[in-house]
């Protein structure tokens, strides 16, 4: 993470702060554990490549078919679910497909600094009206496309969400500081709410590490590889079918886990039905 140093205080809302990145991007900073959302390449350079670019959205927009919705995990600033409505404004009557995207956030002042730095998050604006309408508690519509926000704890709102995802974008705060979201328990409840049919389902998340992989492993998903972002050389793609996966975790990839000092997923301790459970997945 880089943060250049600020000539005055940074606007500030609850734990949150607005800080620069020294390649010049504005982005949200929480004041307790010092995290950066998107502290790399910027929020919005992260957002279009690791999220949808990556997902092939505009491709599944062109498809005629029912409803396409995306589970944006970790609302933050709104990044990476005005992103996903961007794609479809800019496809224009090539959308055949209706768009519905669905967030989960537990608090919205990231969201509120960014929209009201209209510089600093030009990307937003052409969106503010529907940030603000879920800064009000309502859901936005334009053409074929809807958002809609859930507020609250993720995992107490999938509990009771109906709705299937076709694609997840799965960007909390990390492992480190928010544990509870990353264990093979969460991801559990999450991949209830997978699609089956059709083209299934596909997360895309920015964490590589082994416990990551191993915790969606032992949720039900299949594991692969996903493209570098910023700092990182590779990052996370995880499917209800292993040949939704362009780069599958392989046996080499098993054999670094046998090794792996870090086999344990997040939030458990490593025991021999954990070992097993990893051996036996149909991935490998």
């Amino acid at each position: 993470m880089h943060v250049s140093d600020e000539a005055e205080a940074p606007a500030r809302d609850g734990d949150f702060e607005l800080v620069t990145l020294r390649n010049g991007s504005r982005a949200v900073r929480h004041r307790g554990h010092g995290e950066v959302m998107h502290p790399s390449v910027g929020p919005w350079q992260e957002a279009r490549a690791l999220y949808v670019d990556q997902s092939r959205l505009a491709e599944r927009l062109q498809v005629e078919g029912p409803p396409l919705c995306v589970w944006d995990v970790g609302l933050g600033a709104g990044t990476n679910a005005v992103a996903a409505l961007t794609c479809a404004r800019d496809l224009g009557a090539r959308q055949r497909r209706d768009l519905e995207v669905v967030s989960f956030e537990i608090d919205l002042a990231p969201l509120r600094l960014a929209l009201a730095d209209a510089q600093g998050f030009g990307f937003l604006q052409p969106f503010a009206a529907a940030g603000k309408a879920l800064l009000d508690g309502e859901c936005w519509s334009e053409g074929r496309s809807r958002w809609r926000l859930h507020l609250g704890d993720a995992m107490q709102l999938w509990q009771r969400e109906g709705a299937t995802a076709d694609l997840i974008f799965f960007d909390p705060f990390s492992p480190v500081s928010n544990p509870a979201l990353w264990t093979p328990a969460s991801f559990t409840l999450l991949r209830a709410h997978a699609r089956e049919d059709g083209d299934g389902c596909t997360l895309f998340t920015y964490s590589a590490a082994t416990p990551t992989r191993v915790a969606l492993l032992l949720s039900g998903f299949y594991v692969g590889t996903g493209i570098a972002s910023g700092m990182k050389k590779e990052t996370t793609v995880a499917a209800t079918r292993r040949d939704l996966l362009e780069l599958p975790l392989d046996a080499r990839w098993l054999a670094r886990w046998e090794r792996s000092t870090a086999q344990a997923p997040h939030g458990l301790s490593l025991c021999e039905d954990i070992r097993k459970a990893v051996r036996a997945h149909r991935q490998f």
